[in-house]
């Protein structure tokens, strides 16, 4: 019984001692064994979420004495704005808001039935003359079964044609210039290419894709679209120096 003391109390002290952190000397430098917080500063504030760049300005506007002597907005993506501190004497900085726009989903090479393929159309898409000719092509779209039927009195033959074609003469336009909803909807919504395919699914049923043809081009458009929406809001605050705007 005695030994099994012994024993459990040395793996008592081991454990001890491997949660107790240790400093090492590496080439002149000094490294710790655990990973260490201190206790003694105060928390950093949760940052603020929303989903419009209007909620953004009316924070800076109306919450001034919350901010710090220096601030930095980053438009990180076409999605989402960060408001920063500056270097806070730990040289960290908080994150005192956060903005991520809420948008409309739409599958960009996803093949969609003809009803979801038109709902989308005027869900997720800007209008256009080009959105309205898409849109126009999808609705004439239908599927056809074609039967052709003889019997000699000896053996029956049966022909059967299925296809998906189109309701009435149509040009299907490729490339195809539309507007997504793709960006904070506060701002200007880049314009882009897509491939506009029909294929023909089980039983000659049409179903409807597009896939995006300029490169992501357009989230550059858009992220600077969306810090010149900014510099414009916040132009006629106090202390707008304050404040720096990157993208």
């Amino acid at each position: 019984m005695e030994g099994i003391k012994e024993a459990i109390a040395f793996i008592t002290d081991l454990a001890v001692k491997a949660e107790k952190p240790e400093t090492i000397e590496i080439n002149g430098r000094t490294y710790c064994t655990k990973s260490l917080k201190r206790y003694d500063e105060a928390d950093k504030a949760e940052p603020i979420r929303a989903t419009t760049l209007t909620s953004l300005v009316d924070y800076i506007k109306e919450s001034r004495e919350e901010l710090r002597d220096r601030m930095i907005i980053q438009v990180v993506s076409a999605t989402k704005v960060l408001l920063y501190s500056g270097l806070l004497p730990e040289r960290d900085r908080e994150t005192l808001f956060e903005v991520n726009a809420l948008l409309p989903r739409f599958e960009y090479g996803r093949e969609y039935d003809q009803e979801s393929f038109l709902v989308s159309m005027q869900a997720c898409f800007a209008p256009s003359d080009e959105r309205e000719d898409v849109a126009k092509v999808a609705s004439n779209i239908v599927s056809t079964q074609e039967a052709t039927f003889s019997d000699d009195g000896i053996s029956q033959q049966v022909v059967m044609k299925t296809g998906v074609t189109k309701k009435e003469n149509a040009i299907i336009p490729n490339p195809v210039r539309l507007i997504p909803y793709r960006t904070f909807l506060e701002v200007e919504q880049p314009e882009s290419e897509f491939v506009f395919r029909i294929t023909e699914g089980r039983g000659g049923v049409p179903f409807f894709k597009l896939v995006a043809a300029d490169g992501g081009r357009w989230e550059a458009v858009a992220v600077d679209n969306v810090k010149s929406y900014l510099v414009e809001a916040l132009a006629d605050i106090p202390n707008r120096e304050q404040i720096t705007i990157i993208a």
